[in-house]
């Protein structure tokens, strides 16, 4: 049983929604955000020039993630997009869906000439938190932190691209 990954196709957008809709209603409450990108990933995510990344495993949908640009841009000299909407079915997590998702849009952000990936998160989902930063992700410190649209964000990560 192999993952595979792939870029979104029109047919996606249900399974997506799914996805998320499901970690972030067990955990939290839909914001407004998550309802825009969810609701019309085309037009938020995509045509915005994000990525979304779908994970096939045994032919079903089972993970996803995206790449957006920032709703906050640094000074930095840095080329940012940030990572929203990862989310594994829970019949496939712990075999590698999501450190796959991640690797796919890193080489899709790097391919685009993006150097460096900003997420939010909070800090009660411990088995997100420590992939990300098995993944060359840190925490931001106090005087690091962006803006945010999210009331359950409680930490905020950054990655440079090699």
């Amino acid at each position: 049983m192999t993952v595979s990954i792939r870029h979104f196709a029109p047919g996606d957008a249900a399974k997506f929604r799914e996805l998320n809709l499901r970690w972030i209603r067990e955990h939290f409450g839909v914001e407004e955000s998550d309802s825009k990108q969810l609701d019309d990933p085309r037009a938020t995510i995509l045509d915005p020039g994000g990525t979304i990344a779908i994970a096939e495993l045994d032919g079903s949908i089972v993970g996803c993630g995206a790449l957006v640009p920032p709703h906050h841009v640094p000074e930095d000299g840095r080329k940012w997009l940030e990572l929203v909407k990862m989310a594994t079915d829970p019949s496939a997590q712990g075999r590698g869906v999501a450190s796959a998702v991640l690797d796919f849009l890193f080489d899709a952000a790097r391919q685009q000439g993006f150097d460096a990936i900003w997420l939010e998160t909070n800090d009660r989902l411990g088995a997100a938190t420590r992939l990300y930063e098995r993944k060359g992700f840190r925490s931001l410190e106090c005087g690091e932190l962006w803006p945010t649209p999210y009331e359950r964000c409680n930490l905020q990560m950054a990655r440079l691209l090699d």
